[in-house]
């Protein structure tokens, strides 16, 4: 190898000696190679950013894209090998409106359930409207009711409702808890065996009727319109469902009553 060649051949290997210098300079510096740089995806105000850096903090990396983040508004992160995602979500203004006290607030949860939680509500104390899955937008309106009120609302109106509705008769007004319409039919207490005794050991006379257990009780106090107040305290071998048979004293009412449909109150 000639002298020239010699020299040149040292100049180029001062040159890598260099380069591999300054390389290794920049990686103390900097703290990072090639492989630490990573490939980041940015979701946000409707538009996607792709970007590379070596930045770990999410913050850091929204930064050095140029994007702020606002007071309420939050970014989720989603990390796939050497790819980041990050989904920055703007707060938007809802009104909450909770037993009538009404206020407007920020936030950027995904849905109603994710909001309320985040505001301390428990949820397990309120119906919410619209439905807790309910996608959050911008003036969304919420309300909540207290669920222990409609609660006891409704077991009131349904105390209330058991209390029975009310039906004028001779007595004046009385309460009561159904009301049926029957087939009736009448009889003297001189039918059936002759001496006059009732299944329940009553004297069959006006006010007694016979009912089909199972649909009365014997023992059940009743109002039949036409008849008056009565008592169920007899059977029938023809008295079955939803049939009545009014014991009637005079022979020309229980005849000219017939068979017809009536309605039967089952008073409280």
């Amino acid at each position: 190898m000639s002298l020239k060649k010699i020299r040149l051949f040292r100049k180029n290997e001062k040159k890598l000696a260099v380069s591999l210098m300054l390389a290794s300079f920049m990686m103390l510096t900097t703290g990072f190679t090639q492989k630490d740089i990573q490939h980041v995806q940015i979701e946000v105000d409707g538009r996607v950013i792709d970007t590379h850096t070596a930045k770990v903090s999410p913050e850091r990396i929204l930064r050095e894209a140029g994007i702020s983040l606002e007071d309420k508004d939050e970014y989720r992160l989603k990390k796939d090998g050497n790819k980041t995602e990050i989904t920055v979500y703007r707060a938007v203004p809802v009104t909450i409106d909770c037993d009538g006290q009404k206020s407007e607030v920020l936030t950027s949860k995904l849905t109603v359930e994710e909001a309320l939680l985040d505001m301390g509500y428990q949820l397990e104390d309120y119906d919410v409207t619209p439905g807790l899955e309910t996608t959050i937008h911008e003036h969304l309106d919420i309300t909540l009711s207290d669920r222990a009120a409609r609660i006891a609302a409704e077991r009131a109106a349904e105390a209330e409702r058991q209390r029975g509705e009310q039906v004028e008769t001779s007595r004046g007004m009385a309460r009561y808890s159904e009301a049926m319409i029957m087939e009736a039919s009448a009889y003297l207490p001189t039918d059936g065996g002759g001496d006059g005794i009732t299944a329940s050991g009553m004297m069959a006379e006006r006010g007694v009727v016979a009912v089909d257990p199972d649909v009365i009780p014997l023992g059940t106090r009743l109002y039949i319109p036409g008849y008056g107040e009565a008592i169920a305290a007899d059977t029938g071998g023809a008295i079955i469902g939803n049939m009545i048979d009014l014991c009637m004293e005079d022979y020309g009412e229980a005849m000219e009553f017939g068979r017809r449909d009536i309605t039967v109150y089952v008073l409280i």
